[in-house]
């Protein structure tokens, strides 16, 4: 029986006993009488010697004996009075038995007091006659023996019940109902025995203690095997229960201001529940789930979750993942009780206005109706990030306020009316909650496998400098300062980026020793290459670094510096062993512009830990110079592209042309060579953009201007005159290909249609020009090559059935 018996638990036990004794003395003093005295003793002393083989029970605190088969046979033999008091003698004995210096009065006068009100009623039904015919006997015994059974059993489990809070069917089902069998074959056996005693006499009995010793001893096995199994079902019940705890402290790694708030939130959920009526499966889900509701967030930034004040817009719609991410979390946990469902529904509001899936009333699981108000509760009655804590009685108020909008009203009733109650709850258990180590210092363990950060070199000069005289140390500071004003003066004298980083690299060398430097600008999430100098000059100018991906990708995403790192991470940088020269260490920070990371300056090294932390002070204290100078050189670039280059195709447009025909020029005479110049215009626009529109339009000569990129050499030059009018510039062509070259052109534009469902409307005529035969310089032969190709132009409309000639009015939007 419990020891922590509350005052509802005591009056029960109380009126109990009284009951039992009244029972004892009117049914069993004041109606005494004996048929056969000599036969009730004896009965008497083989039920004392029975009540000594007690089997402890594996569910409650309790044991039972063989006895109950002197009872049963007292109800055939013996009048009612005999039977209760012979009952109540050899319970007593039992209580006694073996235990005397440590036996409780209260459960020893209430357990002969609940044996005296069974044994009564139980004689009660055998002795009514309910059942007449051959087998009355047998049948009216099972009968007397289910009412003992029953009246025997419950008196403890209604204490445990108002004890525990537990529902007492759940109680006996799982405490007492097993026992039931045993109890129907003792009353067999006790007819059994009372119908040999009828032939031999009732001093054979004797002779059936060997057989009820066998039985003591299979029901003792049979209890023992419970046991074990028992034990076996709380220790994966422990083991469960440490996987939850282990949950519960991921979430605290998470958000260290929550491990007394689930504490918390779990016993007044629990307490809710039992005040419900809730059946222990849904309790151990809702205990689990007191514990967990949170975990979901650990898919939330931390940044979110430590704000020290409301939440925006789209913080808060990363945060409302959390219940559904938690019950994703759970689900794959395979927990015997329904945890997940719960944790998704602990953010819905009674009126239907929380989420995930804006349930209302009672569509919402009553563990997480009851957990949304308890959490409510905890939560306004707690310090959090964003606010001071209010006190428990105004937390109170604000979740009655709520009753009936966000919580279930009948929860929040129970938690107005016992929330006091709760609170000297928590504070009585005092749960001593397991906290991760983050705060302790680990005093063993060297350094990691890889060694530390180094913040000066080994086997450098370094050392000679910082053992060096006071006046050293200041010429060495003058220094470094006259160096840093000079970079930072000469980086803002140029808009070119070559220029500007050129100077960057033969200033920084000065201060920071480095064996190669990189400048990596980042574009379309990868780090590319922009200026690179020193050892390995094309290894690091092919890499093509990912952000977030090696050594320089790490610094640009996470927009922090590392010195000393290993270079060999870098993707595509490949550590031979054989080389000498490989990089062994890199001092790298990020470049941050206006808008974000701009790129990363990397210097690397060939000896290991060979950058110090001066060096790394010395780089971050001229990066926003550097990041400054790098944004406004690209800048400049991009606006001197554009000044040179088509919008539309990417091509240079009419500008750059003449600017590299002068050069072609200038080189064609020094070389004595030859230099082909086509003009080229596209037959049919004019129809495209009236039949399809300007967009259609675009799309042709964008396509036309990569098929024209495309068919040429590396050295060769493609540009756009303007309209639908292409020059390519071709040096050292012969005169033996320059007719297929016109021809492949012709080809492109008929592509083009073929790529754009155009049904045979585009063609190209071509004028072709060469230096120095058609003019001395970049003017004369582009008007001769126009001249040229508008000559081909009406040669194509005389011939429209000729080899490179088609008819504009059947053709022109024809569209596959």
């Amino acid at each position: 029986m419990p020891a922590n018996l509350n005052r509802r638990a005591r009056i029960y036990i109380l009126a109990t006993i009284i009951l039992g004794a009244l029972v004892f003395f009117v049914e069993g003093v004041l109606e005494w009488h004996s048929q056969a005295l000599g036969r009730f003793c004896f009965y008497v002393i083989l039920a004392l010697v029975c009540s000594g083989l007690k089997v402890k029970l594996p569910s409650v605190t309790g044991t039972i004996s063989a006895n109950f088969l002197f009872v049963m046979l007292g109800m055939v033999e013996l009048t009612q009075a005999e039977t209760i008091v012979l009952a109540c003698t050899a319970t007593f004995g039992q209580g006694l038995h073996k235990n005397f210096h440590r036996v409780h009065l209260p459960q020893l006068l209430f357990n002969v007091a609940s044996m005296a009100i069974a044994v009564a009623a139980a004689y009660s039904v055998y002795s009514s006659g309910f059942w007449r015919g051959q087998l009355a006997q047998p049948i009216l015994l099972v009968m007397a023996s289910a009412t003992f059974f029953l009246l025997d059993t419950f008196p403890v489990a209604a204490v445990i019940t108002l004890t525990e809070h537990r529902a007492l069917s759940t109680v006996f089902r799982e405490c007492y109902l097993w026992g039931f069998p045993f109890y129907i074959v003792g009353a067999c056996l006790a007819w059994v025995i009372a119908a040999g005693n009828q032939q031999v006499g009732w001093f054979a009995s004797i002779f059936i203690l060997p057989v009820i010793y066998l039985i003591y001893c299979s029901f003792r096995l049979y209890i023992n095997n419970m046991g074990s199994e028992k034990v076996h079902a709380e220790e994966m019940a422990a083991l469960h229960l440490r996987t939850i705890e282990a949950l519960a402290l991921a979430i605290e790694a998470k958000d260290h201001t929550t491990h007394d708030h689930l504490q918390r939130v779990q016993i007044y959920a629990i307490e809710v529940g039992r005040e419900l009526g809730l059946e222990e499966a849904e309790l151990e889900a809702l205990r689990a789930a007191a514990l967990l509701h949170d975990i979901g967030k650990l898919a939330v930034p931390e940044h979110i979750i430590s704000k020290p004040g409301k939440l925006t817009r789209e913080e808060f719609e990363k945060m409302k993942i959390h219940p559904i991410v938690g019950a994703e979390i759970l689900a794959r946990v395979q927990f015997p009780h329904a945890v997940a469902p719960i944790v998704r529904a602990h953010h819905e509001k009674w009126n239907g206005a929380g989420y995930p899936d804006g349930l209302r009333g009672e569509e919402i699981p009553i563990g997480a109706r009851i957990l949304s108000a308890v959490d409510c509760l905890d939560a306004l009655a707690s310090d959090r990030q964003y606010r001071l804590a209010v006190s428990l009685e105004e937390a109170v108020k604000q979740v009655v306020a709520d009753a009936g909008i966000s919580f279930d009203p009948q929860v929040v009733a129970i938690i107005e009316r016992r929330y006091l109650e709760f609170d000297q709850l928590v504070k009585a258990r005092a749960i001593e909650f397991q906290h991760l180590s983050t705060g302790v210092q680990v005093d063993r363990g060297r350094e990691p496998a890889t060694g530390f950060e180094v913040s000066h070199p080994t086997g450098s000069n370094e050392k000679k400098k910082m053992s060096g005289d006071f006046l050293a140390s200041i010429a060495a500071a003058r220094q470094e300062a006259q160096n840093l004003f000079e970079l930072s003066q000469d980086l803002g004298n140029s808009l070119s980026l070559d220029e500007t980083l050129s100077v960057l690299a033969v200033r920084l060398k000065r201060m920071i020793p480095y064996d190669a430097l990189a400048v990596y600008i980042l574009r379309d999430n990868k780090l590319q290459p922009e200026y690179v100098v020193g050892e390995n000059f094309r290894l690091f100018s092919s890499l093509q670094i990912p952000l977030g991906a090696g050594l320089s990708g790490w610094v640009a995403e996470n927009r922090k510096a590392i010195l000393n790192g290993n270079p060999n991470v870098e993707p595509g940088y490949l550590n031979d062993p054989n080389k000498f020269t490989a990089m062994r260490s890199a001092l790298s920070v990020p470049l941050e512009g206006v808008n974000g990371v701009v790129g990363v300056i990397t210097l690397y090294q060939n000896d290991r830990d060979n950058f110090t932390r001066d060096h790394l002070r010395i780089l971050l204290g001229i990066t926003t110079k550097i990041s400054v100078s790098i944004e406004n050189a690209l800048r400049f670039r991009l606006a001197e592209q554009s000044a040179s280059t088509d919008y539309l195709t990417g091509l240079p447009n009419a500008r750059s042309l003449f600017l590299h025909l002068d050069s072609e020029i200038a080189r064609c005479r020094r070389l004595n060579s030859s230099l082909i110049v086509m003009v080229c215009d596209l037959n049919g626009f004019k129809t495209v953009n009236d039949r399809f529109g300007h967009m259609v339009g675009d799309r042709v000569l964008r396509s036309l201007a990569r098929r024209l990129k495309e068919s040429c050499r590396e050295y060769d030059y493609v540009a756009r005159m303007g309209g639908d009018e292409f020059v390519l510039v071709i040096p050292g062509l012969t005169d033996e290909t320059v007719q297929k070259r016109v021809e492949r052109l012709d080809q492109l534009a008929s592509g083009t249609a073929h790529e754009l469902e155009l049904d045979a409307i585009l063609s190209l005529s071509v004028g072709v020009a060469q230096f120095p035969e058609c003019g001395p310089d970049a003017e004369q032969i582009l008007a001769e090559a126009d001249r040229r190709m508008y000559r081909d132009k009406q040669e194509q409309k005389m011939h429209t059935e000729g080899r490179r000639g088609f008819n504009f009015d059947q053709a022109a939007g024809v569209m596959k």
